[in-house]
């Protein structure tokens, strides 16, 4: 079953949609806008039922099929929020709130599910449940996490999940995805280091923390060059360095920022760990004090074996065996759907948007001739897993 005739039909309604979206992006859990036009398309539709305010500002659609005897319940999650960048692209539909803007490409990702709901509702050619879930503040948020405690799964009775993001510079239409470790546990640290201040005549007299955060900063990189197993992943990454305002002051202070990215979790408590238990012990060798600070962001985004072999035999379906790669390499890049995952089995995959600019960057559009290929995807997985008699 390639891409599926009805999509291509209605695909310049769609693209409106995503438009639509585009230039009225909004942030976090302030979704608002987008979230009542999410629910009256919804409702226009046809749905069976159209629940708001799950986890804040989510949206959540049931769909029944012809037929309910199987009782199978399967989740399909999109991301609504945007991100507080300023708009670069020139476009009609570009961004008419200063300051964000979808440089994620969640628009698009609304959209594709909104059509394939729109399709779904129509036929219902399956068996079952479908729960077509729209989620706020992917970007730094935690919305997934927020939907999953304020009882998404147990509320719909649903049993199996599946999300998709596109991927710019990957083939227009092609699909990549692996078991396991897809993307990575983000986490950030903190370190704030205390020295003895004084003239920068006389760092004799002093301790100095910039010296001390120099150190930090290569001493970091041994966690993983010296404790991590080549063969894992992990990345530390010091991203700010903060001490100082005069040439001629040694400061008192200085303190670092920096994120920790890894694909298991077993390395996520070691590198954790070894950050404690260097930092200290460093700053200490210098004279100095320094206190870390670590927060624990998404979780690994961990697809479930047999639902991956499923949503990649789903993508060959509409792809082509070809233009699916089911073992595709992981990013260091976070997701909340990583929580969903966690509750529920599933599978995240990736969706080829072709040539465009890199997500999260000020010309960042998302590419409309894509839709057809997400809404058929969406629908093939419901009409496969769920199969009438």
């Amino acid at each position: 079953m390639p891409v599926i005739n009805r999509f291509a039909e209605f695909h310049d309604e769609i693209a409106e949609w995503r438009r639509d979206f585009h230039a009225h992006p909004e942030l976090m859990y302030e979704v608002h806008r987008t979230a009542d036009k999410v629910a009256e398309l919804l409702r226009g539709f046809g749905v069976d039922e159209v629940v708001t305010g799950i986890g804040r500002t989510g949206v959540v659609g049931v769909i029944k099929g012809n037929k309910n005897g199987s009782g199978k319940v399967i989740g399909l999650r999109s991301d609504m929020d945007a991100l507080p960048i300023h708009e670069q692209t020139n476009k009609p539909w570009a961004s008419t709130n200063t300051g964000k803007m979808h440089a994620c490409g969640h628009d698009g990702h609304m959209a594709m599910l909104l059509g394939a709901a729109r399709y779904l509702a129509e036929t219902r050619n399956f068996d079952g449940t479908v729960v077509v879930i729209f989620q706020p503040a992917e970007e730094g948020g935690a919305g997934g996490k927020a939907m999953v405690e304020d009882g998404l799964m147990d509320r719909f009775g649903i049993q199996e999940v599946y999300g998709m993001h596109n991927f710019p510079g990957e083939e227009l239409g092609s699909f990549q995805t692996r078991p396991g470790g897809l993307m990575a546990a983000t986490d950030e640290f903190t370190i704030e280091i205390e020295g003895v201040g004084g003239h920068a005549a006389r760092p004799h007299v002093a301790v100095d923390p910039v010296v001390v955060a120099a150190h930090l900063v290569i001493g970091l990189q041994t966690i993983v060059s010296r404790n991590v197993d080549p063969v894992e992943s992990a990345v530390l990454t010091v991203t700010t360095i903060n001490a100082g305002d005069a040439f001629n002051v040694i400061a008192r202070t200085a303190k670092l920022g920096g994120t920790v990215r890894t694909l298991d979790e077993n390395i996520r408590d070691q590198v954790e760990k070894r950050i404690a238990e260097l930092v200290p012990a460093m700053a200490q060798s210098f004279g100095a004090t320094a206190k870390v600070t670590y927060h624990r962001g998404y979780p690994v985004t961990s697809n479930w074996t047999e639902q991956t072999a499923f949503a990649a035999s789903i993508a060959a379906k509409v792809a082509g065996e070809d233009r699916v790669d089911a073992n595709y390499p992981p990013s260091m890049g976070g997701e909340d759907f990583s929580y969903m995952l966690q509750a529920r089995p599933g599978a995240f995959v990736f969706l080829g948007q072709g040539d465009t600019a890199d997500l999260h960057q000020d010309t960042y559009d998302f590419n409309d001739e894509v839709i057809p290929h997400g809404c058929s995807y969406w629908a093939t997985l419901v009409e496969t897993a769920m199969p009438l008699k």
